[in-house]
């Protein structure tokens, strides 16, 4: 009984840390609507949420080491509180951003690399795998349930409810680590790394920020660049100038630990090939899965034209697979090797990227895309009923939390590379289908085609049929003209989609490759390094 109270305080903060972008992702409309402001800038509050989580997750691994793995997880949780209380509150787009993005995004920071290595001090053997399995379906069912419920909220009520509530479930999250064994402390030969935090913090915010950016910006070819160093996207420069800091940051860990100090991130856990194949394998799920969830509503939003809730409703099945997938795959550690399950789990997602890339038809077909969904939910739940455990196995006391922050790092910028990688993929997909329809198009005249172009090569982005036809009508073009222009457009819209699913389908197959260095044990049989 009591390893469940802790499991359900655990699940219950991971569920939290989750729930929120998925709301605010669906929000957008309201919020822009509340503050008078703009999608771009709401856009940019949901960013920096992202680049707060993934440049502090390993500053926040470390301060676990300092503070206790328990009290920085409490202290996470008054942060992430008091940032959702401002959130529910705020008056101005200032006060969103310290609230969500900043408080928020702190808050995490410290919460989920200190429950990463609290799962390991208060499980042991199957039942820690269990535990590993329930958090990561949890994680997967609040990022498929969050659009439904904040859909419904948003809709019916007010987005601000939704922070509200998560103030009392904090509270109660609180009130429950007291059930929680604290981790082993680790002795600090010095107190915290603050050079490395920053070299860490910035390199990791510059490549999450270049790679959120680069729909916006465009990759290569400047579209909305702030600036256009020697012609290009300013995108290559942000991500590289990010690359440059974390090599610094690596040649000063090196050089710390060399000189007797203690090091925000040891690099000897990078050379344990488990933990490697284990974060990699973390990096492309969540890529996948957060590319597959931003493709998915595009076609049911804005092609279908469903709303948030009903959009919602149907990404369900992949939550319910995910988590019960998740489940049973710990149970099945007992039998088969990590590897076996996420090869397998591996390949049913690839199976069911294949089934949702027959979906994509102009008419929705409800049961067949539904049984895809569910399929890619018991794909993903076999993958991340594995990895937490395989990582957490691959250290000792003394360095999960440090394994924590990198397993939450991976995750964020998978998310954020699914997210970029596939939008990108959406928007060139559908402007080269698009030019090359109209193109090819004898019943559109070449002048219509010429100024299609020209607009085309100034960029665009995937936007409902309607306001194709709109933009069209006030062009002045005639009624059959625009009908064939909309005719083009929706059938852009589908071929870009479909490239976007095909290239998952892809990216899944590549990720075989990370999986080279899984354990090739049972979790039973294994043992963390001494």
């Amino acid at each position: 009984m009591a390893k469940r109270g802790v499991l359900t305080v655990l699940a219950a903060a991971q569920f939290l840390m989750v729930l929120d972008q998925a709301v605010m992702n669906v929000a957008i409309s309201q919020l822009v609507a509340d503050f008078d402001t703009t999608v771009t800038t709401i856009q940019a509050v949901i960013a920096l949420y992202a680049l707060v989580m993934a440049g502090l997750m390993l500053t926040g691994g470390k301060l676990g080491d300092l503070l206790g793995r328990r009290r920085a997880f409490a202290i996470g949780l008054c942060i992430y509180g008091v940032g959702s209380a401002l959130t529910a509150v705020s008056w101005n787009v200032p006060s969103l951003m310290f609230g969500w993005s900043v408080l928020e995004g702190i808050g995490a920071a410290l919460v989920l690399p200190a429950m990463v290595a609290l799962v390991a001090a208060n499980f042991e053997g199957q039942d820690r795998a269990l535990a590993y399995g329930v958090l990561g379906g949890v994680a997967g069912a609040g990022i498929a349930v969050g659009p439904i419920l904040g859909g419904w909220v948003t809709t019916e009520l007010t987005w601000r409810l939704v922070f509200a509530g998560e103030v009392v479930v904090a509270i109660g999250i609180l009130l429950g680590t007291r059930m929680i064994r604290e981790a082993p402390r680790v002795e600090a030969r010095s107190g915290l790394d603050w050079i490395g935090s920053a070299l860490s913090a910035l390199g990791l915010g510059l490549v999450v920020l270049g790679v959120l950016q680069a729909s916006n910006w465009g990759w290569l070819q400047p579209r909305s660049s702030p600036l256009e160093p020697f012609g290009f996207s300013l995108t290559p420069f942000v991500i590289a100038a990010g690359g440059v800091l974390l090599a610094a940051f690596v040649a000063w860990e090196r050089r710390r630990e060399e000189r007797g100090g203690d090091p925000l991130l040891h690099l000897r856990l990078l050379r344990i090939p488990s933990l490697r194949g284990g974060l990699s394998m973390l990096l492309a799920q969540n890529l996948i899965l957060m590319g597959i969830f931003f493709t998915v509503p595009l076609f049911l939003q804005i092609v279908q034209g469903l709303d948030a809730l009903e959009t919602g409703v149907r990404m369900l099945p992949a939550s319910v697979g995910l988590f019960a997938s998740a489940l049973a795959g710990s149970a099945l550690a007992k039998r088969f090797a990590a590897k076996t399950l996420v090869r397998v789990g591996i390949a049913i997602v690839f199976v069911a990227t294949l089934l949702l890339l027959d979906t994509i038809e102009p008419q929705l077909d409800n049961t067949s895309f539904l049984i895809a969904m569910g399929v890619l939910g018991i794909g993903m739940g076999l993958i991340v009923s594995q990895l937490g455990n395989v990582v957490q196995s691959a250290v000792v006391d003394r360095d999960r939390s440090e394994a924590g922050g990198l397993q939450n790092t991976a995750q964020q910028l998978g998310s954020s590379l699914g997210t970029a990688f596939l939008g990108a993929v959406v928007l060139t997909g559908l402007l080269t289908a698009f030019s090359a329809n109209i193109a090819a198009n004898p019943r559109i005249a070449d002048e219509v085609q010429a100024q299609v172009h020209t607009q085309l090569s100034a960029g665009g982005s995937f936007v409902a049929s309607t306001q194709i036809e709109s933009a069209a009508t006030k062009a002045g073009l005639d009624r059959k003209t625009v009908t064939e222009v909309v005719d083009d457009y929706e059938d852009a819209q589908l071929k870009a989609l479909k490239t976007a699913l095909l290239f998952a389908a892809f990216v899944v197959l590549a990720s075989f490759f990370a999986t080279r260095h899984l354990p090739v044990q049972r979790f039973d049989e294994l043992r963390a390094p001494g």
